[in-house]
């Protein structure tokens, strides 16, 4: 759930090798259209890996 009256709004992260979601973050939808991908440490890999934005 985002701020009321923002247009950011949260969005959970999963790893692309085990697919269990790690990470929660914000983003704006406005200005960022295509889903969101990152390098974030998964603690189940016990490495970096590409994280995606999931529904």
């Amino acid at each position: 759930m985002g701020i009321k009256g923002k247009v950011d709004k949260m969005v959970v992260l999963a790893c692309e090798e085990c697919k269990r979601r790690n990470y929660t973050t914000t983003k704006n939808k406005k200005t960022l259209k295509e889903r969101m991908e990152l390098n974030k440490y998964c603690p189940f890999c016990k490495k970096h890996t590409a994280h995606k934005e999931t529904k």
